[in-house]
């Protein structure tokens, strides 16, 4: 099946690392320079489907796994199974099993901070990253702690601390709420409703939700080291930073204060843009990154 609005040839292959198997949808010639996207919460592979025709056409290979705890990959059980070192790991493992080469990378939302951690600490697989509408782990745990403004923005992290209650409420009402998110946030007409058709089918997967919910979790009962270590979270390989200037979940001055965590750092805002950029305005971003990666 190859989904509406997206002309390449893909393949669909289960990659197993770490000990679980991971659904990726591959695209390109497969002697192309390898370039991985990593979407974030709440979407899977599918967030990425106006991208993969453009880069696939430049002659990268495209690649766009699930992750753990998404759509088709597997979903282990326990929270500490999403910590941000198991992500990070999952992705060098998609690379080793199908690239000896270093890979581009781009993340978006739980992805960009994936990207971040792959670039810091992993940073002998990557060419140049690319981060959509996530700062620094360091400057985003900063501001979650003393900026009282983000701290409201970010209410949901907390909620998604309880146990059950997210995945109850989430639930409730055929996905009302997680449609709710996607589209209060960005302009009319971006989520269609045969996109929210996929993506209830991706949540209502056995196991998703919680695993998806355990990644939020994670990040604050098992803390990167990123987060808590200057040194260690230093990112020496050339970063892009997109941001929408209309992000209602995090705010620009993140972006610009992550660059100092860069030694070769660039910010691109876009100012119409919100959260879900990549969707809203995908020529742009898609120009941008094959600027960047040129």
């Amino acid at each position: 099946m190859t989904p509406s609005g997206i002309h390449s040839p893909l393949e669909y292959r289960v990659v197993h690392v770490n000990g679980i198997g991971l659904h990726v949808v591959l695209a390109g010639p497969p002697s192309g320079k390898p370039l991985i996207f990593l979407h974030g919460f709440p979407e899977f592979w599918f967030a990425w489907r106006f991208q993969i025709d453009h880069f696939a056409s430049l002659g990268y290979r495209v690649i766009v796994p699930d992750q753990r705890g998404y759509n088709l990959s597997d979903k282990p059980a326990g929270i500490a199974s999403y910590s941000i070192d198991l992500l990070a790991r999952d992705v060098v493992g998609v690379l080793g099993a199908l690239t000896d080469s270093k890979a581009f990378v781009v993340g978006h939302d739980w992805g960009a901070a994936v990207a971040w951690y792959l670039a810091a600490r992993y940073s002998e697989r990557i060419i140049r990253t690319a981060m959509l509408s996530v700062p620094h782990p360091r400057v985003f745990m900063k501001n979650l702690m003393m900026n009282p403004a983000q701290l409201r923005r970010s209410w949901y992290i907390l909620f998604f601390q309880l146990p059950w209650v997210p995945e109850a409420t989430l639930r409730r009402r055929n996905w009302a709420l997680l449609v709710r998110a996607l589209r209060d946030t960005s302009p009319p007409g971006i989520f269609s409703n045969s996109d929210m058709e996929r993506y209830k089918e991706s949540w209502a997967t056995k196991g998703a939700l919680t695993a998806m919910l355990n990644w939020y979790r994670a990040a604050l009962l098992c803390p990167s080291k990123l987060a808590l270590d200057p040194k260690a979270s230093r990112v020496k390989v050339p970063a892009l930073l997109i941001w929408g200037k209309k992000d209602q979940f995090v705010g620009e001055a993140m972006a610009r204060e992550s660059l100092h965590y860069c030694d070769d750092g660039h910010l691109e805002i876009l100012e119409t843009a919100t959260h879900w950029l990549q969707h809203e305005e995908p020529v742009r971003v898609n120009d941008l990154l094959a600027q960047f990666f040129a």
